[in-house]
């Protein structure tokens, strides 16, 4: 009876531990009606920046851009070709775009899909003397002959593990933090796309 005690607090233990790993929660939405496979090239517009950090909202669009590429599924614009048309097209507000801009955004570049979104969170969260990183971003998908979103996610990840928080383990980098965030947000588009 000793024996059988003692194994399920180790079961319980252990699973104590695995399930106090960093917190992720996620949403997204994607339309069924939609066919995917049409999006060949696309527009990743600047990000709005909610945090702090100067400099979240251009890390994130890099990180964007670089997973979009990765995964083999679409062509991405060049970011200066994106600016350019912003500026040439007179939107002010590149963050929130109106349908119609999207659509003459999609003309000028000759993109099916334009990406935008925002960073909410960017940074180091505190839980007592154990620091982590922790983001958050929206990203949404709309398509050029509509201006609609026809894909959409919000993902956060971060805070420290259990092992991190009683043990001194360590945990991801910001950089290695933002990579995963934007990798789990493109695989609920990508499956989709192929």
């Amino acid at each position: 009876m000793k024996r059988y005690i003692s194994a399920i607090l180790a079961v319980l233990f252990i699973l104590a531990f695995l399930s106090g790993c960093a917190r992720t929660t996620f949403t997204y939405h994607i339309r069924e009606d939609v066919d995917f496979s049409f999006f060949k090239k696309v527009a990743v517009m600047p990000l709005e920046n909610m945090t702090t950090d100067k400099f979240a909202a251009e890390i994130v669009r890099q990180a964007v851009i670089s997973e979009l590429l990765a995964t083999g599924a679409v062509d991405v614009v060049v970011p200066g070709d994106v600016m350019y048309a912003i500026d040439r097209l007179g939107i002010k507000s590149v963050a929130l775009p109106t349908a119609e801009q999207i659509k003459n955004i999609g003309k000028t570049l000759n993109v099916q899909g334009v990406i935008l979104g925002s960073v909410e969170k960017f940074g180091d969260e505190r839980l007592g003397s154990v620091s982590a990183p922790a983001v958050t971003i929206t990203l949404m998908l709309a398509d050029t002959s509509s201006g609609g979103i026809v894909w959409s996610t919000t993902r956060s990840k971060g805070g420290a593990s259990f092992a991190a928080r009683h043990f001194g383990a360590r945990t991801d980098t910001l950089s290695e933090t933002t990579i995963k965030v934007v990798r789990e947000s493109i695989r609920t588009l990508v499956g989709h796309a192929r």
